[in-house]
């Protein structure tokens, strides 16, 4: 016997885990914000930024090996997990690479490491007294022309993708929610206003608008965010406003008003809690949007300024090497970037679907 009293959201929750797309997409969004909150504990380079320079160690192929010498650093500050959680932790120890070491009486002489391939090796001396180790660093995704760690860059550079998509989608979601519901609730001047600041805003293209606030706000990553943000609330305030013109002569809305519900109490607690499917689809196609218009402006030059390992950035300084033999430096960040919004829209196609009212109602 069918069970009649299965609410509606659960049928929409038990559609989209059927869809493989979408779960896999989930999964995927999932583990990146993982990997973007714990980056400094889970990246090989935990320093700032993961901005660890090592000019000798530079454009080395992935899965490359090198061996370094580790010297203990001096009065280094303790670093709380909070602070190292955000910002990183200076490293505790100088990484030297070199290719061979000897003990002799005067110390450690050290043959330093200056590139794959190279015979020629300067001598380093250290002194007895300077507590040291040797290890093996690998460069899992090879380095970039600054010697530094691709791998760690990458992992850093999903936390600014996702902060993008996330602040610029909440932002342009309040924003379309409180317009679209002025102009669809109150017809008359306020939706002829709303009407014609949409159709202003729509008429200028998003990336040019974009680029205009960022420049008047100036270069950096909260200036990006926002002008992003206040570029997509026009699609959400369409759709909300056409929602809206439909729900308010509906009769519970018509017994509200009866009760003597104020308009801001009918718009909050039973009309917009009633349209929130179509704005939870395009929420999650402006977040995909936004990430691809963050990775622009980087790429421009005009959003994550350097060192700062934006997925846009970190393209644009090694796309030349496309063509000249270490294509995956600029590969690999563009992966980045596709795997992201691909799965960002494999999860707004399965809510699309599992939110349709007609779907879940025969559901």
């Amino acid at each position: 016997m069918k069970n009649n009293s299965t609410s509606p959201g659960k049928i929409a929750f038990r559609k989209f885990l059927r869809d493989k797309l979408a779960l896999g997409g989930l999964i995927y969004i999932i583990i990146a914000i993982f990997v973007s909150v714990f980056a400094y504990y889970i990246s090989p380079d935990h320093s700032p930024d993961a901005n660890n320079i090592s000019l000798p160690c530079k454009l080395l192929p992935p899965g490359t090996n090198v061996k370094m010498l580790a010297l203990q650093k001096k009065n280094l500050s303790n670093t709380g997990f909070f602070d190292r959680l955000l910002n990183g932790e200076e490293e505790s120890v100088e990484l030297i690479p070199i290719d061979s070491y000897t003990t002799e009486s005067d110390g450690i002489h050290a043959n330093l490491y200056t590139g794959a391939g190279s015979e020629n090796h300067p001598m380093r001396i250290i002194s007895k007294d300077e507590k040291f180790s040797v290890v093996e660093k690998k460069f899992i995704l090879g380095s970039d022309q600054f010697g530094r760690d691709q791998l760690s860059r990458l992992l850093l550079g999903t936390r600014i993708s996702l902060s993008a998509g996330l602040l610029a989608v909440s932002i342009s979601v309040l924003i379309g929610l409180f317009m679209g519901s002025i102009a669809g609730f109150f017809p008359g001047w306020p939706d002829k206003l709303i009407n014609w600041l949409i159709s202003v805003t729509w008429s200028v293209p998003a990336l040019l608008l974009v680029i205009a606030i960022t420049m008047a706000l100036g270069k950096g990553l909260w200036q990006v965010f926002f002008a992003i943000g206040i570029t997509m609330w026009v699609e959400i305030a369409r759709v909300v406003r056409g929602q809206i013109l439909v729900i308010r002569e509906m009769e519970y809305v018509e017994a509200g008003r009866v009760l003597g519900f104020g308009n801001a109490r009918i718009i909050i607690r039973h009309v917009l809690p009633n349209i929130m499917g179509p704005v939870i689809v395009m929420a999650a196609s402006n977040f995909a949007a936004a990430i691809l218009l963050e990775s622009g402006l980087s790429f421009l030059g005009l959003g994550a300024q350097p060192p700062s390992p934006s997925w846009g950035s970190i393209l644009k300084e090694n796309y030349s090497y496309l063509v000249f033999g270490q294509p995956w430096l600029a590969l690999a960040p563009g992966f980045a970037i596709m795997l992201l919004v691909l799965s960002i829209n494999f999860i707004g196609n399965g809510l699309r679907d599992a939110l349709d009212t007609k779907a879940v109602v025969s559901g």
